[in-house]
């Protein structure tokens, strides 16, 4: 256990949560249709070749960015930190770490950002100065300590909830988060050969906010899936209901994970994405010296909280695609 290095110092708390992803696909008007009237995502802007969509109860500008593009791929990811002064410690822990690629001016809904990779190749964005979503006459809740109003359209995704990476090292990745984020590992899993199968992180309260899981094909730097919250499980069956309606193909579930125990279903989007509906657990992490829960290989063989196993297709669907 030591030498997988579960904790790394004393916890830090630089990153507030994580902000948005940027997805590049092929089919960008179908992959808006279905974002938005399949989900239920809001269009809070356009900008060239690409459009900005957010959860009815996202607080900022947009939590996902979808841009036109040959191939399927996730351009890059991106943190909120807790200050100015948080902003720079990271990037100079990073910078520290040979990681870095350095600043850019901003985009849509956010200012300067500072850019670097995993050791895999993943694309993370630190944000400090962002836009909060301006509700329209259409769009204007009747509480106003509600982001939005309610859609009432398709699944009525809430909140950005957390994003999945595929990695062909995974603890380099988990490490690497952990020291120049001073990301928490909550959950793991180790196969009996002590390699690392799959890690979860968080920079808040949440039990994660970043998955890191093995990638079957060994093919570095892909995409697992972004995940979407609703409120309650009878939403997320609902969601399947809607799915077979809309014509959107499920992948896998409606069940309940074993780690993190979060209840979903997994549908692949027009452009090839894999978007997760769920039902975060109930369980928060609220101590300041949580110690990891670390599953073994015959504890993960068992399947999932219900019994299901799960689908090949798990460990090898990703974006960009494998030729």
């Amino acid at each position: 256990m030591d030498e997988m290095r579960l904790w790394i110092g004393e916890p830090r708390f630089d990153l507030a949560h994580l902000a948005h992803v940027e997805l590049i696909t092929p089919t960008l008007d179908e992959s808006v249709r279905f974002f938005t009237e399949f989900l239920g995502l809001i269009e809070s802007g356009r900008k060239g070749n690409s459009v900005y969509l957010r959860g009815w109860d996202d607080y900022a500008h947009h939590t996902l960015k979808l841009t036109a593009g040959p191939v399927p791929m996730m351009e890059h990811f991106a943190f909120r930190v807790t200050s100015p002064e948080a902003l720079d410690r990271c990037v100079a822990e990073v910078e520290k770490a040979g990681l870095g690629i350095g600043w850019i001016d901003g985009d849509e809904g956010h200012g300067r950002a500072y850019r670097f990779r995993t050791p895999d190749g993943h694309v993370v964005e630190l944000i400090w100065d962002i836009e909060w979503y301006q509700p329209t006459p259409e769009t204007k809740p009747a509480l106003k300590n509600q982001a939005s109003r309610f859609p009432a359209r398709g699944c009525n995704l809430r909140r950005l909830d957390h994003i999945n990476l595929f990695a062909v090292d995974v603890r380099a990745c988990r490490v690497a988060l952990q020291e120049t984020l001073g990301m928490r590992f909550t959950e793991g899993i180790v196969f009996d050969d002590g390699s690392e199968k799959g890690a979860w992180l968080t920079s808040n309260n949440k039990g994660y906010e970043v998955a890191i899981t093995e990638d079957a094909t060994g093919t570095p730097g892909r995409f697992h899936h972004v995940c979407y919250a609703v409120d309650t499980r009878e939403e997320v069956l609902r969601a399947a209901d809607i799915a077979i309606e809309f014509g959107a193909p499920i992948e896998y579930g409606p069940h309940k994970h074993a780690i993190q125990q979060t209840v979903f279903l997994y549908v692949i989007e027009p452009g090839g994405h894999r978007v997760e509906i769920g039902c975060p657990g109930a369980r928060l992490v609220v101590a300041p010296d949580w110690k990891p829960i670390i599953w073994s290989q015959a504890e993960r063989q068992r399947g999932q909280a219900w019994g299901l196993q799960t689908v090949a297709t798990f460990h090898t669907h990703g974006t960009p695609p494998v030729k």
